[in-house]
């Protein structure tokens, strides 16, 4: 891949050498009016359940292991998951979902994730999303993807040993399928359509693993079940070199 410092279009990338230093870039970005309004109205309302917590109410970063070699790739922060708790998938069903099954593939050392501060630790899982902040009605618009796609490019960017990425959703995987392309990765024409259990081997030896996202519009009904979202894992682990 490109240096981070190439992947943003904007800048806000540039000289950018590591994830601790992207993180903090990001959670302070501003830079789509309607997202800002709504994480912060979010955070300042809250969820009757929450009423005694303080919101993180800001952009939220990728969390995980640095040298990670399996990266999960989500949509965007959950308004009362993520946008309340600070850290990707926690915090709402669809993390509990993720969890437990990166638990029981033996990447998470906790089936659960609830707090920044909660100790858990991710081993070879880095765990993201190509929108950092929480959109209304979980729908980010084009445009407000296309602004946040130079934070998630750098972030591939610093993700040096990754080999493996499973998307989670036709948003996820349409999102690193861009971001492959704009790294100049050869990839198939037209892109596989997003199917779960899909695995597409790229020509450099990585590899794209899709799932449904595990929320639940796809877990009540039982379009997706939990040993689906296991045999997942289990394939994208048999990948990992």
């Amino acid at each position: 891949m490109t240096a981070a410092g190439d992947a943003s279009p904007a800048g806000d990338a540039a000289g950018i050498g590591d994830l601790d230093e992207l993180a903090s870039a990001v959670t302070v970005c501003r830079r789509c009016p309607r997202l800002v309004e709504w994480r912060e109205r979010v955070a300042a309302e809250k969820r009757a359940a929450y009423r005694d917590e303080t919101y993180w109410g800001r952009p939220v970063p990728g969390f995980g292991d640095p040298s990670a070699r399996l990266v999960v790739v989500g949509l965007a922060p959950a308004a009362h998951g993520a946008n309340r708790t600070g850290r990707m998938f926690t915090g709402d069903r669809s993390g509990d979902w993720l969890y437990r099954a990166l638990h029981r593939a033996g990447f998470a050392s906790r089936p659960e994730s609830t707090a920044r501060d909660d100790g858990l630790v991710l081993r070879d899982v880095w765990v993201t999303a190509p929108v950092k902040c929480a959109p209304p009605a979980n729908k980010p618009s084009a445009s407000e993807r296309e602004a946040c796609a130079g934070w998630f490019r750098a972030e591939l960017a610093l993700l040096e040993r990754a080999r493996v990425f499973v998307c989670l959703g036709a948003f996820g995987y349409a999102a690193l399928w861009s971001s492959l392309a704009a790294f100049g990765t050869a990839l198939a024409r037209p892109r596989p359509r997003f199917a779960h259990g899909l695995v597409v081997d790229l020509p450099d030896g990585r590899a794209v693993v899709a799932s449904y996202h595990p929320s639940q519009q796809n877990t009540f009904t039982g379009r997706l079940t939990e040993d689906m979202f296991d045999a997942v894992f289990t394939s994208a682990s048999a990948l990992v070199p």
